[in-house]
């Protein structure tokens, strides 16, 4: 599969496209995801492009999965989980619908099913709040 530039993700990463942004450094992007399966739900996304895992330069994965780490313990913490859960989808057999590697990190309570990806937009104030309680998760593990 040929990459598209053009895809959501790399509009967000160059800041054509506004996201609720959790942090970033040189090689990732952490934000909210906006059709959330769970409250806190948010996506990891290198800036170095493919089009998913099998494709992508191996030395993408030490910085793309230390975030993904860092993003885990903070949703954990934030949203009081008992779990979380960390998923990535290959083509779109596989579910992916987004055509720029990235990795979804959803805090989860025992019980708690995820909801299904309908494909609406949550509410922008909630979105907000929940990466508020996330930034402040972040800010304690560097405390």
């Amino acid at each position: 599969m040929v990459y598209d530039d053009q895809n959501i993700f790399a509009k967000i990463i160059r800041g054509q496209i506004p996201c609720e942004k959790l942090f970033e450094n040189e090689y990732v992007l952490a934000f909210m995801d906006i059709m959330p399966q769970v409250d806190g739900h948010c996506l990891v996304v290198p800036k170095r492009t493919s089009t998913g895992l099998l494709d992508a330069d191996p030395d993408v994965f030490s910085p793309l999965f230390a975030a993904v780490q860092r993003l885990g313990k903070a949703t954990q913490s934030a949203f009081d989980a008992d779990g979380v859960t960390i998923m990535q989808f290959n083509g779109a057999a596989a579910g992916q619908t987004v055509f720029h590697l990235h990795v979804h990190v959803m805090p989860r309570h025992s019980g708690v099913p995820l909801k299904t990806h309908s494909g609406t937009m949550e509410d922008i104030e909630i979105i907000k709040k929940n990466a508020d309680l996330i930034r402040k998760a972040l800010a304690m593990q560097e405390g």
